[in-house]
């Protein structure tokens, strides 16, 4: 009688520890399951679009940049660029997703973009507010160039507008005093730059043209037909000279409107105080070509080697002139 109740009660531990283990390796499954889910989700997120135009910086760092250990500091040089700043992406910029960031509250998503094919050693990044997540990739922004008009009506209505390092959104973002809210009230000055309000020389191009231009003026350089100015003088450059030719070399871009006038932004203009000191500008163009001149070689191609201690630029015709280009 004993051995059968003692082996009623082995069987009883038995079935109970069946169901622990069972339990166990449901539990477990399940557990795994959802981390799982999790990975795949997480691995799922590949591709952004931007909502808004997006500010892209070469740090993941924004609150650094934007506030500081204040909250009201924004992170400028000794010539208030902020450095940081590569461009601003047009709305419907698509962006690959090479790794998510998490900020205290805030996600940072390093980011490649057809839109600006850089290389980076440290990398580039956008807030996530500003882009939706996708898990297929969307079709690139539809870049159409405007008509020849519409450039430069966008060009002309930039006068006057402040220089911006990495600048090329009129209006600025006004969407970065809510994203990052400074903790005191800001100066006009510092609150245009707070919103990224302004061009530097190539963004300048590049807002005119609703981003089809390169962004930067390494690519520029070699962007559209050369015009031959090598040998040429003054009034012989001037006579081939074709409204929205650029004059450019690396670290700067002007855009030429017409035989008598040029449109550039500049960090800082030579001769000029106050408010021609820097900026969006209109001027002559021989009084360029003459400033130009006094410091560079004119030469056709940009692969063309100058002297020793001796610098160079070209120019370039691109409108009506790039294969693939498309008009409103």
């Amino acid at each position: 009688m004993l051995f059968i109740l003692f082996q009623a009660s082995t069987e009883k531990r038995k079935k109970a520890w069946l169901l622990e283990v069972l339990f166990l390796t449901v539990f477990v499954f399940f557990l795994s399951g959802k981390l799982n889910a999790g990975v795949l989700a997480d691995d799922a997120v590949k591709y952004a679009v931007a909502l808004l135009p997006t500010p892209v910086l070469n740090t993941p760092h924004f609150a650094d940049v934007f506030g500081g250990s204040d909250g009201k500091t924004l992170r400028m040089d000794k010539e208030n660029k902020i450095l940081e700043l590569e461009f601003i992406s047009f709305p419907q910029t698509v962006f690959n997703i090479e790794e998510v960031i998490k900020k205290g509250t805030k996600v940072i998503y390093k980011i490649t973009t057809d839109d600006y094919p850089y290389s980076s050693q440290k990398g580039y990044f956008v807030d996530a507010r500003f882009v939706k997540v996708l898990t297929e990739r969307p079709p690139n922004r539809l870049r159409q160039m405007p008509p020849q008009e519409r450039i430069i009506f966008n060009l002309l209505s930039a006068q006057g507008s402040s220089y911006l390092w990495g600048g090329n959104w009129k209006d600025g973002i006004p969407e970065m005093l809510s994203y990052y809210k400074p903790t005191y009230a800001l100066s006009e000055q510092i609150q245009a730059r707070w919103i990224l309000k302004g061009f530097d020389c190539s963004g300048l191009l590049y807002y005119a043209t609703d981003g089809y231009t390169p962004r930067n003026t390494s690519s520029l350089v070699n962007y559209g037909l050369p015009v031959k100015i090598a040998d040429l003088n003054m009034e012989e450059i001037v006579q081939k000279v074709e409204p929205l030719d650029i004059i450019v070399w690396i670290g700067h871009v002007i855009i030429i409107l017409d035989k008598e006038r040029v449109i550039e932004s500049r960090l800082k203009y030579e001769n000029h105080e106050g408010e021609l000191a820097a900026g969006v500008r209109i001027r002559a163009l021989k009084e360029v070509l003459r400033e130009t001149w006094q410091k560079r070689i004119p030469v056709d191609s940009y692969a063309h080697e100058v002297g020793e201690g001796r610098n160079k630029f070209v120019i370039r015709r691109w409108f009506g002139h790039i294969e693939g280009q498309q008009y409103e």
